[in-house]
């Protein structure tokens, strides 16, 4: 339930981003990533919630684990060119780890 939460928070936020201009243009339109990223959520939910192998928890944790040296260096590294403020990186680096933490309980607690 919790890669829900995690999933909708993550559009909202290339909403947000599309509407003050940060999201580039030469990638394609911001309404195909955002089916894109709804489709991609859809299948990870339903196949955390469905399928309940531990296999999918422990790969979304190492795919998840690769995104925390960026966060960290985007929210505590001053020389680094920066889209959004420091919080924003914070606020994603707890909530990447909340999602570390339950995948790991999915993938490891068995």
């Amino acid at each position: 339930m919790y890669y829900l939460v995690v999933g909708v928070v993550y559009e909202g936020a290339v909403v947000v981003a599309w509407r003050q201009g940060f999201a580039p243009s030469e990638r394609g339109p911001v309404w195909l990533w955002l089916i894109a990223g709804a489709v991609m959520l859809g299948l990870i939910v339903w196949g955390l919630w469905s399928w309940r192998n531990v296999w999918l928890p422990r790969v979304l944790w190492g795919f998840n684990a690769v995104r925390l040296p960026f966060l960290l260096g985007s929210a505590y590294v001053p020389a680094i060119e920066r889209q959004f403020t420091a919080d924003y990186y914070q606020l994603q680096i707890v909530l990447l780890l909340i999602n570390l933490w339950m995948l790991a309980r999915a993938g490891w607690d068995v």
